[in-house]
């Protein structure tokens, strides 16, 4: 299936201008953007994927991860092919270069914005989330989903690089009830030789997403000799906690994959070591992944400093909450920042 990619503007060079995302791809005829499921077909730009999912799950919305996001909830999970990133360390790069890898062949499923939300309302999820691949290259599909899920009572999670132009996110901004946004780096050419992107577009998005108010959470995978430096990880932190410190910061450990099979794996030591970063700078909710460590993928009360969610497994998917439905802490009444309900 396709249909017009309508987040798109008609210049007057005849040229057309993809306002989805920050790689402001500017296309002729026939040619693709960087994503390569957004194409110029016919004098207007077309998404390739629309109503074609490439992967399709249902997960602890942990896994996303989301800690602070309805805890415990399941969330039905969607993805195509293509992306506007070309990560050398990406762990689902089958499906987001497999357009770029495959001569712009398009893979996947047919499933409409009707069928997602029907079998999320079935399988007793109570959010869908755009994820596996980046989900502003299939802006449309997610846009068209996101708005029925929200009048059948579901919320919608962007899992995302952060390359939203902020058109994009005032569009989204009704209908998307969290992000959670990558920083891979605080360093623009990591993002550039090794993403293929930018630094400043993505903490352009942040700031905006989090001004428009979605609930934010972060995410970091330390990778080493890569951007594991303290000097590096303590201005990420402070990004953050200058924007919110409330927001979840999530530090994730590396495994080698795709691009990168000769770096090694990330040393817990790394995710501990920049798990007290965190707290130096004064953020109130850090996080540890893709690695089984309970005292640092739990949640603490930031007033009491008691351990108020209890969560094991190596994405933190075995989930205790004592919070109530407001987020509130049972031992000293603090209320902690979130989606709870």
């Amino acid at each position: 299936m396709e249909q017009t990619a309508w987040l798109s503007k008609k210049l007057n060079s005849g040229k057309i201008l993809c306002q989805a995302c920050a790689q402001a791809c500017k296309l002729d005829e026939g040619e693709y953007g960087i994503c390569g499921v957004r194409r110029v077909i016919d004098g207007e730009l077309r998404l390739l994927v629309y109503g074609v999912a490439a992967a399709v799950n249902i997960d602890p919305v942990e896994k996303k991860p989301m800690f602070h996001f309805l805890p415990k909830s399941t969330a039905f999970s969607v993805g195509t092919v293509g992306c506007n990133f070309s990560c050398k360390f990406c762990q689902n790069y089958d499906i987001s270069q497999y357009p770029k890898e495959h001569g712009h062949q398009i893979a996947g499923q047919e499933l409409s914005p009707e069928q997602i939300v029907e079998l999320a309302l079935e399988r007793g999820c109570e959010s869908v989330a755009y994820t596996y691949n980046e989900p502003i290259v299939f802006f449309e599909y997610t846009y068209d989903t996101a708005k029925l899920a929200h009048e059948k009572g579901l919320k919608n999670i962007y899992v995302t690089s952060g390359f939203e132009t902020r058109k994009a996110i005032d569009l989204l901004e009704p209908y998307i009830d969290g992000m959670n946004i990558d920083i891979k780096s605080f360093n623009n050419e990591f993002y550039k030789e090794i993403c293929g992107a930018r630094l400043k577009p993505v903490l352009d998005a942040v700031t905006y997403a989090h001004k428009k108010g979605i609930w934010i959470e972060i995410t970091t995978l330390l990778i080493p000799g890569k951007n594991d430096s303290d000097e590096e990880i303590r201005s990420i932190a402070r990004f953050i906690a200058d924007l919110d410190p409330s927001i979840p910061w999530h530090l994730s450990a590396f495994h080698p994959t795709y691009k990168m099979l000769d770096v090694s794996r990330t040393p817990q030591s790394t995710l501990r070591r920049a798990y007290k970063i965190g707290q130096e700078e004064g953020l109130k909710y850090l996080y540890v992944g893709n690695i089984d460590d309970e005292d640092y993928e739990s949640t603490y009360c930031p007033n009491c400093t008691k351990r108020v969610i209890d969560r094991t497994g190596h994405i933190g998917q075995f989930v205790t909450n004592d919070l109530d439905e407001n987020g509130t802490c049972p031992y000293c009444q603090h209320t902690l920042e979130g989606v709870w309900k």
